[in-house]
């Protein structure tokens, strides 16, 4: 079969309701947590994508036991620094980040030499963000001049630290809030804001932490733990998934839809912040809680009147992964937008700023790109007639779904390389396009 797909007519107008798969940041964090219960825990509405099977995979070989059915998955955890495992193990990351990045810190304690590996585009992204302050509580670890391969070994006299994280990265605040869960005595993070997910799930399950909330940082104290009780979880959609359906709605003519049951988390939703700035209409209904995650139905309409944006930098780090699909309504905003500070999405699974200023170019919008920011200058009228080719961008499954959004939006013959990296996010994606075309 081939890896390519071709799209040359635009999307019909639709009226829709659809179900997302589950959000890959709780999937992933949920079956690491479960790992280190005490007991059975069962998720429900997992995510079934490769970065989740790759996490479900190295636990199995850190001795865990793991049911995975199509609807939901079952872990039955080691308890706290438990996992039994050979010596000399390899475990593959993939082109997780989130993945690679939060199991070394479970790891800390190991008894033998742990390899954690990756695939090309994960063996070029920094590692030493996340070595560096868990080296921090006495680990061995050694890397590849701060990029995968990364050797843990066998590692004693633990202690707890004190860590700033500067970037607003969820993945290394994460890393070392696991590694000081599996540690004796209080840890303390600074962190600059990002998403908060560890945290809510480290309260849900009544661990020992303490939260104080600053301006731009978070003071996160957290007491070495014996014991987690197992626990069940039923996964809300992802709203980074979501996004992609979200835009393409929005730039879709006489088109409403419902995405159902979406993980709203307020350091998720930049994107809708930003969205609602440039004038796209979005609602929220259903609001509730569960297990301290927000989660809504959302809504969304047709946009008419798109306007450019000056985003403000505070919304950066709450809507890093959905920068590239957003650039596709300032492609269509009237007059200029700018983004900022946004080095970080360079430091993704592909230079993704660089993408998306690539495929801005493609369709004829001028942008003016620097290593952090881009300033897109819109075109309301623009409609393409030409032959659009994307291809060798390290599989990055966002600059695929963001370049099938684009031609479904603006038209155009693209010829789209590579459709089966969406299994790293979001496998449906492509099956639930075709629910919307056929419907529309």
């Amino acid at each position: 079969m081939s890896n390519i797909i071709s799209i040359n007519k635009v999307i019909k107008p639709f009226n829709k309701s659809l179900q997302i798969e589950g959000d890959k940041s709780l999937s992933i964090r949920w079956a690491l947590l479960a790992s280190q219960a005490n007991g059975k825990s069962k998720a429900t509405n997992i995510l079934r994508s490769d970065d989740v099977i790759n996490t479900l995979n190295c636990l199995k070989k850190l001795g865990v036991k793991i049911k995975l059915s199509k609807n939901k998955c079952i872990i039955t955890g080691v308890g706290i620094n438990g996992y039994r495992y050979k010596k000399k193990i390899v475990l593959d990351a993939g082109n997780s980040g989130t993945l690679g990045r939060l199991i070394i810190g479970l790891l800390i304690h190991s008894k033998y030499k742990i390899k954690i590996i990756g695939d090309k585009s994960l063996s070029k992204r920094d590692f030493s963000r996340v070595t560096k302050p868990l080296q921090k509580f006495g680990a061995k670890i050694k890397s590849n001049k701060g990029k995968l391969p990364v050797i843990i070994d066998s590692s004693k006299n633990i202690k707890p630290t004190r860590y700033f994280e500067k970037r607003g990265s969820a993945q290394c605040k994460s890393a070392v809030m696991l590694a000081s869960l599996n540690t004796k005595g209080t840890t303390t993070i600074k962190a600059k804001k990002s998403r908060d997910h560890t945290e809510l799930l480290f309260k849900y399950l009544k661990l020992p932490i303490k939260v104080t909330k600053k301006t731009n940082f978070d003071i996160i104290q957290i007491n070495g733990k014996k014991k987690i009780n197992a626990f069940n979880y039923k996964i809300p959609a992802d709203i980074s998934s979501s996004a992609f359906f979200i835009i393409l709605t929005a730039l879709s003519k006489n088109s409403k839809l419902k995405i159902k049951n979406v993980n709203i988390n307020p350091s998720r939703i930049g994107i809708i912040k930003i969205l609602k700035m440039m004038g796209v209409k979005i609602l929220f209904s259903k609001i509730n809680i569960y297990k301290g995650e927000k989660i809504a139905d959302i809504t969304i309409q047709s946009a008419k009147n798109l306007k450019s944006i000056n985003c403000p930098k505070n919304l950066n780090s709450s809507a890093i992964d959905e920068f590239l699909v957003i650039f596709l309504i300032a492609a269509k905003a009237k007059g200029v937008s700018y983004f900022k500070g946004l080095s970080e999405l360079n430091k993704k699974e592909s230079p993704r700023l660089k993408w998306g200023a690539k495929i801005l170019k493609l369709m004829g919008i001028k942008t003016i790109y620097t290593n952090d920011s881009i300033k897109i200058y819109g075109n309301p009228n623009l409609k393409l007639d030409k032959k659009i080719v994307i291809k060798n961008f390290l599989k990055d499954h966002r600059v695929f779904m963001t370049s099938v959004i684009a031609a479904l939006s603006f038209g155009g013959n693209w010829i789209i390389h590579d459709k089966d990296s969406v299994k790293t996010s979001f496998p449906s994606f492509l099956k639930l396009v075709d629910s919307l075309r056929k419907h529309s």
